[in-house]
C-alpha cells in the first residue's frame, strides 16, 4: 500500500532549487506498456496561465522525448540521496538500450495512466500545456550557446500543469 498522501502544490515544503538542481528528478512517461524515465536536473516550478506548473527541458535525441511528445501526462519523481546511483544511471543510459525500470529495481506505480515511482519522496503528476524548442536567436546569454549547445541540439521546453502532488 502506498504511503503517499495528496497535497496541494502550495504545501510542498522542499526548496525547489534543491529538489531540481541538487536532488534531481526522474521525468517518467509511458507509451503503451513501455515505461521510461530520464534524470532531470534542469527545470523549475511556478505559475503560468493562473495554474501551478513545472517546467521541464528535454533534448530531442532522448528516448523519453518521443514518449513525452505522444503523451498528455507525465510525472516528476524526487528521491532521497540513497537513490543517487539510480538517478545517475537513468541520466546516462538510454531507454532504447536498457529497460531502466528493470535495471534500477524501482517500483512503478500509477496515478490513473501516469507512471511514477513508489520509492520517491515527492511526485508531481503533470499535464503538458505547452512545448517549444529553445533556439539560438532567443538565447541572450551568448556563453550558454557554446557551453550547452555546441552541437545545436537544443532542448524542448515543456510547461506542464501540476495536476496532483503526492508526498510522503
Amino acid at each position: 500500500m502506498s504511503e503517499f498522501k495528496e497535497i496541494s502544490p502550495s504545501e510542498i515544503v522542499s526548496n525547489p532549487f534543491d529538489l531540481i538542481g541538487k536532488d534531481w528528478a526522474l521525468v517518467t512517461a509511458k507509451n503503451g506498456d513501455k515505461v521510461n524515465m530520464m534524470t532531470a536536473s534542469w527545470g523549475g516550478v511556478g505559475i503560468m496561465w493562473n495554474k501551478p506548473v513545472a517546467f521541464t527541458f528535454i533534448r530531442p535525441q532522448r528516448f523519453t522525448f518521443g514518449l513525452l511528445e505522444n503523451e498528455e501526462y507525465c510525472s516528476l519523481s524526487f528521491f532521497d540521496e540513497e537513490y543517487r546511483k539510480v538517478l545517475q544511471f537513468c541520466g546516462s543510459k538510454s531507454g532504447r538500450d536498457f529497460d531502466k525500470v528493470r535495471e534500477t529495481g524501482l517500483t512503478v506505480n500509477f496515478d490513473g495512466e501516469v507512471p511514477y515511482f513508489e520509492e520517491a519522496k515527492l511526485v508531481l503528476i503533470l499535464r503538458k500545456m505547452y512545448g517549444q524548442f529553445l533556439n539560438e536567436e532567443s538565447i541572450v546569454d551568448v556563453e550558454t550557446i557554446s557551453k550547452q549547445y555546441n552541437g545545436g541540439d537544443y532542448h524542448k521546453m515543456y510547461i506542464n500543469e501540476i495536476v496532483k502532488v503526492l508526498a510522503r
